[in-house]
């Protein structure tokens, strides 16, 4: 039996990259190159199982002091007829005698006993407003979001309309209408310094939003990012889907790895965030521990091998919406297991205490960036016109933008340590990375690393 590597190499050969359709002859040679990967890597199966073995994982909150924030007030939820939305819920309703509204734009398939259900579109001004003037919550989590990657890049006005626009309309009519405390489910993907892609790019400009709410000091703001939540999964749905038409399984890379985490870890992730002290920033939580990350290709060799039948895989390339690699700045090896993975190399150094054992909580101030607001009716009008290329070009001169004042307002010494992080790396760095390593270092020149404030040590390990 030859090694993997030469069976991927004969699969780019037979079926290179970026390929709409792949012809019988080929699909049949993939067939045969994909039962050698299966033969070849016994231990795919047992990768499906500890992946499917993280949606039973959970982290460890203070439940009566999250209790106590939520007893006797009105608890709203926005994208609670979700999955994590759905767990969320049932989380609450078992930790506390509160009224807690779900407004979702699509009715749930699973309610929840003693929730009040209502439809609201966050793309709406007059849904939102109706939604506060009619509750007036003391509590928002706001959840509802345009979450898959590849569809953002297809519908980019809708995404932004519900990632950008929404979370702005629903958190301004938050603060106005006296809410206390506003939690955002956002992603892993927002550690990104800035990106191309529009998902990426839409959380990102939303946690903006909400530190920029959060310098006002009238309401405690938090975010809880997510990794990969195995409970409502795309690349799950993806690969069955893939399977049980008996169609090509199309991969990304044989070298992609992603960390994952659970629907209850996300839902306690969440209430952590209660936690937030009412001041001036926005505190960003993320699970300390995500364990070793998961093999992509081994995730679908065990899923093609637990099926009927062999499904061809075909290395397909990064689809629009997915980076091929991290700018090689995003992480700082030399606190590798000292924060979450989920946090980058200028966050890192606002960890502060969570008051979670498990969550990691960095304190993140707005920075100074006038015209994201600005903007934001630009944005808006193209939305509203359908016009896809121009709510692109604004959405990523925004993010632009937001990063040079990022790291404009961040500490020339942190900057000059990712400035020697990437030094070796620009060589062969894409131009997108080169251009966000220029800004890093226009604001890092001379400074000395000695002075780098140190991050508290965590008690557990993990992989970055």
């Amino acid at each position: 039996m030859r090694g993997i590597p030469g069976i991927l190499d004969e699969m780019r050969s037979v079926a290179p990259p970026r390929q709409e359709s792949i012809d019988e002859p080929t699909r049949k040679r993939l067939t045969d190159l994909t039962a050698e990967l299966l033969a070849a890597r016994v231990d795919s199966a047992a990768e499906l199982q500890r992946y499917l073995s993280v949606g039973h994982r959970a982290v460890s909150i203070p439940e009566r002091q999250v209790a106590a924030a939520m007893r006797g007030r009105a608890v709203v939820v926005t994208g609670g007829s979700g999955c994590i939305g759905t767990v969320l819920l049932r989380q609450i309703r078992r930790l506390c005698a509160a009224r807690v509204i779900s407004a979702d734009i699509a009715a749930p398939r699973r309610p929840v006993p003693g929730v009040e259900y209502v439809t609201v579109d966050v793309r709406s001004t007059a849904s939102v407003e109706g939604l506060f003037a009619r509750y007036r919550p003391d509590i928002v989590f706001h959840l509802a979001a345009q979450r898959d990657p590849g569809l953002a890049e297809r519908h980019v006005n809708y995404t932004v309309e519900t990632n950008v626009l929404g979370t702005a309309q629903v958190a301004w009519t938050a603060e106005r209408s006296g809410a206390r405390h506003f939690v955002y489910a956002s992603t892993g993907k927002a550690l990104r310094p800035y990106s191309r892609c529009v998902y990426t790019s839409s959380k990102r400009v939303g946690e903006w939003l909400l530190a920029d709410v959060a310098q006002r000091g009238h309401m405690a703001c938090s975010a809880a990012r997510f990794t990969h939540v195995v409970d409502n999964s795309i690349v799950l749905d993806r690969l069955r889907q893939w399977c049980d038409d008996g169609e090509v399984v199309r991969l990304h890379s044989p070298d992609t790895v992603f960390y994952v985490q659970s629907a209850i870890e996300s839902a306690q992730l969440l209430l952590a965030g209660l936690l937030s002290p009412a001041d001036d920033v926005l505190r960003l939580y993320a699970i300390h521990d995500l364990g070793w990350p998961v093999s992509l290709l081994d995730l679908a060799l065990g899923f093609i091998s637990s099926s009927h039948r062999v499904t061809p895989i075909y290395l397909a390339g990064h689809d629009p919406g997915y980076e091929e690699s991290p700018y090689p700045g995003l992480y700082d090896p030399t606190l590798s297991g000292d924060v979450s993975p989920l946090l980058n190399a200028i966050e890192v150094h606002q960890v502060e205490e969570s008051g979670c054992v498990g969550i990691d909580s960095a304190a993140i101030a707005a920075c100074d960036a006038p015209d994201v607001i600005n903007r934001l009716p630009e944005l808006q009008r193209w939305c509203q016109v359908g016009a896809d290329r121009q709510a692109r070009r604004v959405l990523n001169e925004i993010g632009w933008d937001l990063l040079v004042s990022t790291v404009r307002a961040t500490s020339p010494v942190v900057l000059d340590r990712v400035a020697r992080l990437t030094e070796d790396h620009r060589p062969t760095m894409c131009n997108e990375h080169r251009r966000i390593d220029d800004v890093v270092r226009r604001y890092a020149l001379g400074a000395p690393v000695s002075s780098i404030r140190p991050v508290r040590t965590a008690t557990t390990a993990k992989v970055v």
